[in-house]
């Protein structure tokens, strides 16, 4: 294949246009998400319910979307050419706008109450403040109603990150009275508190789950290769684009998820009591389980092809089936319990800023996964010994490195074993009889008729991210 030379406006469209789709899937995919999971009102129990399947449904979507790019669109690609595909795709993209915008008028909204970062910077400065106050008990610390509280809800005090407490004191020159109106930097309410102690609960989290971000790049990268080089010809004159690959591990989320919601969920809620079947970080924990599982068939894998290649034969990629569903299924547990804990246990104002974060895994652990190689080229190749990773997958050890990998895996599930035997849940006050803050279009407060309105507002929502 011979490469035509481009000159400097075509690479600076082609990087514009990489760069505008990085943006743009930034702004989108979580503010999307999190505007889905805004439909339902928890203040309804069977609202509340619906909820705790909607992430996994949407994510059911968004792999039926990605079955279809790595399959039509990456045919297309290679039997038609690149430009009919982009074509395509930006018609798909079109549609979503479309179908978004023309289904406005069903969707409930949230009102807008400034910046979500104002808040937690308020409670730093007060904290800092009255930083030589001692800790009251927690009946003196300053609380509005449930009745009071415009938007979002009323959170209980915990006894964890006690200095930030000193932000709700309420100081003699300074007592509360009815109408009377406080200066926000120097007195913030115990859920202002508690909002901020949620960000910083999130933040081992956050450190401990991109590891996971790492397993899940594998089979965006060096599965691909590997699969580049086995031998993909099914029947006939047809070969599996390696691309396609990923058809498997979107498959395996696509399967699974509806039997984890169907089946598995109803059997563990009437095995453990719990609402969700388990809890959100147990089932990170599983998935995480099924990363080291993963990685460890890769390794076995990666061996047995290096060994048929030695002896001149070259293994089918169909062997690269078991570790890519495995991810797969790791993925049903790990990365959509991921996405629902930083959109449940963030302050309502922040659900979007909290699914980027969550979102944010798989990209930050690419990115450290880019350092490991780097790493594990530079120890490897120390005093001209051979590196484990090279332009040609045929003369690296890609299975070394997936045992790398399987034993860093164990120690990061070790550590966040320990993180999860210490992480407190948000605690909210009961808010029976208070109208929820939505400004609705359908108010299922006011016409008790609509309590199911919400399964119908995110339906056009989970078709525009298959579109997309």
């Amino acid at each position: 294949m011979t490469c035509l030379n481009v000159n400097k406006t075509h690479k600076a469209v082609f990087f514009t246009a990489a760069y505008l789709v990085s943006i743009a899937t930034g702004g989108v995919k979580p503010c999307l998400e999190a505007f889905g999971a805004d439909q339902f009102d928890d203040n309804h129990s069977e609202e509340r319910k619906q909820k705790m399947s909607y992430f996994n449904w949407w994510n059911v979507f968004l792999n039926a979307g990605g079955v279809l790019g790595v399959t039509v669109i990456v045919y297309i690609q290679d039997n038609v050419g690149w430009g009919a595909a982009f074509i395509l795709t930006t018609s798909v993209m079109g549609l979503a706008v479309v179908t978004f915008f023309f289904s406005r008028s069903f969707y409930r909204y949230r009102t807008a109450q400034g910046s979500p970062l104002t808040p937690l910077l308020m409670v730093l400065v007060a904290a800092i403040a009255k930083r030589c106050l001692s800790c009251p008990l927690d009946s003196s610390l300053y609380e509005v109603s449930v009745s009071e509280k415009r938007q979002g809800q009323v959170l209980c005090h915990t006894n964890r990150l006690r200095f930030l407490d000193k932000a709700a004191i309420v100081e003699e020159n300074n007592l509360v009275s009815p109408g009377m109106k406080n200066n926000p930097w120097r007195l913030t309410t115990v859920t202002q508190v508690e909002e901020f102690k949620l960000i910083i609960n999130l933040i081992p989290i956050w450190l401990a789950s991109l590891i996971f971000g790492i397993g899940i790049s594998q089979a965006q990268t060096f599965f691909i290769k590997q699969a580049s080089s086995m031998n993909r010809r099914v029947s006939g004159h047809f070969d599996i684009p390696p691309a396609s690959l990923g058809t498997l591990t979107f498959g395996a989320t696509f399967i699974t998820v509806p039997i984890y919601d169907k089946v598995l969920v109803p059997y563990l809620r009437r095995t453990t009591g719990n609402e969700r079947g388990i809890t959100i970080l147990n089932r990170i924990a599983i998935g995480m389980v099924l990363s080291i599982i993963s990685m460890m068939v890769a390794a076995l894998v990666e061996k047995k092809r290096l060994i048929a290649l030695g002896d001149g034969d070259i293994l089918s990629v169909f062997w690269l089936a078991p570790p890519a569903l495995i991810i797969g299924l790791g993925d049903t547990f790990s990365l959509i319990g991921l996405q629902e804990l930083f959109y449940d246990q963030v302050p309502d104002s922040m659900r979007s800023l909290g699914m980027a974060f969550s979102l944010s895994i798989v990209g930050v652990g690419g990115l450290v996964s880019s350092v490991l190689i780097a790493i594990v080229n530079s120890v490897t190749g120390i005093n001209g010994g051979k590196k484990w990773i090279g332009n040609d997958v045929n003369h690296s050890r890609l299975d070394r490195y997936y045992w790398l990998l399987t034993m860093i895996f164990v120690l990061n599930l070790g550590v966040f074993t320990i993180l999860i035997k210490h992480y407190s849940y948000e605690n909210v006050v009961p808010n029976v009889g208070v109208e929820n803050s939505f400004t609705l279009f359908y108010s299922v407060m006011k016409h008790p008729s609509r309590v199911g309105y919400a399964s119908c507002t995110w339906g056009p929502l989970v078709v525009t991210s298959l579109l997309f």
